[in-house]
């Protein structure tokens, strides 16, 4: 299994970072760009992983991988 946080809107407002299947969220900030932040502050801590970001109607809007991790499409950039 992948390390992944999910950045999800709160029902009460700001957003959560959670680990799939925790039963509570890792973090909580006032907005998704700082939601952002600490979902990847979190899995650097934990050897990386994927940072995937929701839209606040709850579809994917976007996800980044945090190194070590192994991106699934990494770039391809030849340019040093």
């Amino acid at each position: 299994m992948r390390n992944e946080r999910h950045v999800v809107p709160n029902p009460n407002g700001g957003w959560d970072v959670k680990k799939p299947g925790a039963s509570r969220v890792s973090g909580h900030e006032p907005t998704q760009a700082a939601a952002e932040r600490r979902a990847k502050e979190i899995l650097r801590g934990d050897g990386g992983g994927e940072a995937v970001v929701h839209r606040r109607g709850g579809g994917i809007r976007g996800s980044d991988t945090v190194p070590p991790g192994n991106d699934p499409f990494p770039p391809r950039d030849t340019e040093h």
